[in-house]
């Protein structure tokens, strides 16, 4: 939006005879972008810049699916980049396994001895008191040593693979020979939430519902071990910003994380547009106490939590996320707490050799005005508080080194100072 303010006409001659003002019309503001905002006294930092890369959180955004059994892969449900839910098949395996054969020809043995064994304490009840009961007493023994080699068979059938509908299967004659390996449970993501004026984590559990297939460890008809990995699965929002810093940068780090400093994360190739905006106020969780031999450098970790999109195509259901494992990221660490200064967007200061210079808003004029800059960074600039600019006034936001620019061909020309500048780049004399 565009601010126009008919305050403040002290409109100071000696430096419109110096060349310092520009006029804009409405048209050529909108043109540049031009936003102006009133400054505010704050507290800063002074930060230095660590790059690093987007990694997926270890133990938490991936999961391996590995073989229950010995087997042959004899389909695949879900290739990556498909998304799957918990209990959805991955693998049909066929089996191989003489132990697994031989655990159903076990389970399926000692059902038929027990019903046997049922079937003839039965009939001796029948027949009554003629029947000794130490007999009575050898058949009671002998079900409860086949239902424990029936309940031992169970559990290790289902430990292996098999579900229970296909074990119940096999107690009653029909043998499996494939198993479904399904997409596990996934693993709670606990998110660190760490409100900005406090630095006591809230601690908050969430499960995602979906994963997405990241790997295949396979082929159709690979012959697999069981506990081999078969695929790797991967949920990917929370993430790592791993921050690369050389040894002489350790103490600042280690402060910053000490003291729950805010960090700033700027993206590389992040494109915003469709996207909420990003948090702020990112926190340094632990630094690395080892040092990586060949760049010399240890590495810092920030969390934080990725964004998505989901949509469907002929039946399948696909995510996008916003930041993705490997993307370049730049850390700005604080370093130094900066006490009633001036916090602007670098686009808002402009700089000239060893001079800084930013532009006050009145009405259509801008004037600009130098400036001490007590620290800038990709982001933005440190102003002091020395009297050069004061809480209240409305300085450019953006275009400062757009409006530099119409000053300096103003003066190049010869174009008389306080000219009107229009959208189409055409002048005239201010009114």
């Amino acid at each position: 939006h565009d601010h126009d303010h008919d305050h403040d006409h002290d409109h100071d001659h000696d430096a419109t005879a110096a060349g310092e003002v520009v006029e804009l019309s409405r048209q050529a503001r909108r043109n540049l972008g031009l936003v102006s905002k009133p400054l505010q006294l704050r507290s800063g930092w002074r930060t230095i810049t660590i790059p690093g890369t987007i990694t997926d959180r270890p133990g938490i955004s991936d999961q391996g699916v590995t073989s229950s059994v010995v087997g042959v892969v004899a389909k695949i449900h879900a290739y990556p980049g498909d998304t799957v839910r918990t209990g959805e098949p991955l693998f049909t395996l066929r089996l191989l396994s003489d132990y697994l054969q031989d655990a159903q020809a076990e389970l399926f043995k000692a059902t038929r001895d027990l019903q046997l064994e049922q079937e003839k304490r039965q009939r001796l009840e029948q027949i009554g008191t003629a029947i000794p009961g130490a007999r009575l007493i050898e058949i009671d023994q002998q079900q409860r040593r086949l239902q424990a080699a029936i309940t031992s068979a169970r559990q290790d059938l289902l430990t292996r693979g098999l579900t229970p509908e296909q074990i119940e299967q096999v107690a009653g004659g029909q043998f499996v020979s494939t198993v479904e390996i399904v997409a596990p449970p996934l693993p709670d993501q606990t998110v660190e939430e760490v409100p900005a004026a406090d630095r006591s984590a809230a601690m908050v559990s969430v499960t995602p519902s979906s994963a997405e297939v990241q790997e295949l460890a396979v082929e159709l008809g690979s012959q697999v071990q069981a506990g081999q990995l078969l695929a790797t699965l991967a949920n990917h929002r929370l993430l790592y910003a791993v921050g690369h810093a050389f040894q002489g940068e350790a103490s600042a780090i280690e402060r910053a994380a000490r003291e729950a400093w805010p960090v700033q994360l700027e993206f590389a190739e992040d494109d915003p547009a469709g996207w909420e905006p990003l948090p702020e106020g990112f926190r340094i969780r632990h630094v690395a106490n080892t040092i990586d031999p060949a760049s010399r450098t240890f590495d810092f970790f920030v969390p934080l939590t990725n964004q998505s999109k989901a949509y469907e195509r002929e039946g399948e259901q696909f995510v996008d996320w916003r930041l993705r494992p490997g993307q370049r990221v730049r850390l700005l660490v604080p370093v130094e707490q900066l006490s009633d200064v001036f916090v602007l967007p670098a686009a808002a200061v402009v700089r000239e050799g060893p001079e800084a210079y930013v532009f006050r808003q009145n009405g259509d004029l801008f004037k600009r005005l130098p400036v001490h800059v007590l620290h800038e960074d990709r982001l933005g600039m440190v102003l002091a508080n020395d009297g050069s600019v004061a809480p209240g006034w409305y300085l450019a936001q953006t275009a400062a080194a757009s409006l530099n620019r119409v000053l300096e061909a103003q003066s190049a020309s010869g174009t008389p100072v306080g000219v009107h500048v229009h959208a189409d780049g055409t002048v005239h004399d201010a009114h």
